[in-house]
């Protein structure tokens, strides 16, 4: 599912902001971009939010900024002031020129001196981050939440609204067969004319093509499969694969349904109902 969480806060002199976003994506996709230095925070971060959300491609942005000072050691490549002062007393003595030299005049030469910031502690940085990686998060999934709950509810409405057309279809189909049989009645009577009609025949060929249409085992296991998926949106879990496999056995019972019928008024309810399914299908992509 779509989301967004951003949080910052400043922790024992460094300033963290932390910026999580998600667009929707089968699995769990993770990219992170945190400053130069700090990449150590990737897969600390990565585990952290694997274990609070299973799909989404995830983007993690990370800024650190420090508000002290951090001491800083400059050191002195003595090889090559020693070789610079060498050259320039050879310079000096070879030219006949003053030797006037100083520390001052040598440091402008490049390369002499060499600046090394102390290494930050790596748990102190992952603790002031971590806490600020955690309200990011909570906003984050409180985004997804409300608008999981907008899915549940569309999703909730298709499926009583395939319920209806299931109702339907179960009303529908004996009266189907009641037809069928007064159809063949008329039809026999008007090939026979007066010749009396075989009832044990008759009931023989309806009772044939009512075992041919029936489609009242479909018709349950739909009403079941519906029944779990109310169950599952309910729950605390990630369900989102359950789903998107009960929604190809539910469109698979349509099919069913679809291929037993003779029936005109039933077909354009499968066809609605399959609709639905598909939309439903659509939806469950951007579920946990």
């Amino acid at each position: 599912m779509t989301g967004y969480g951003r949080a910052e806060e400043t922790i024992r002199g460094h300033h963290v902001t932390v910026e999580i976003k998600s667009v929707n994506h089968r699995y769990f996709e993770f990219g992170c971009r945190t400053p130069r230095g700090y990449a150590f925070l990737d897969d600390k971060i990565k585990t952290y939010l694997q274990s609070r959300l299973s799909r989404g491609k995830v983007d993690v942005y990370v800024s650190v900024e420090t508000l002290e000072d951090a001491p800083v050691e400059v050191l002195v490549n003595h090889s090559l002031a020693e070789g610079y002062v060498k050259a320039l007393q050879e310079i000096s003595e070879r030219y006949a020129l003053r030797n006037d030299l100083t520390a001052m005049g040598l440091s402008r030469y490049p390369d002499l001196f060499s600046v090394h910031k102390t290494p930050e502690n790596e748990e102190e940085i992952w603790s002031a981050v971590s806490q600020v990686l955690a309200a990011a998060t909570d906003r984050f999934l409180e985004m997804r939440r409300q608008e999981g709950e907008r899915m549940k509810a569309d999703v909730l409405g298709r499926a009583a609204k395939i319920m209806e057309l299931v109702a339907e279809i179960e009303q529908r189909s004996p009266e189907s067969v009641s037809e069928y049989e007064k159809k063949l009645r008329q039809k026999i009577q008007e090939m026979l004319g007066d010749t009396q009609v075989d009832e044990q025949r008759l009931l023989t060929e309806t009772a044939i093509f009512a075992d041919k249409v029936a489609v009242a085992e479909e018709t349950v296991r739909l009403r079941s499969h519906f029944e779990q998926m109310k169950a599952m949106l309910s729950s605390d879990e990630a369900v989102g694969r359950k789903l998107d496999f009960l929604v190809q056995e539910m469109n698979r019972e349509a099919n069913t349904i679809g291929s037993k019928c003779c029936d005109a008024s039933i077909a354009y309810k499968v066809v609605d109902i399959k609709a639905e399914i598909e939309k439903i299908r659509e939806q469950i992509q951007n579920i946990e």
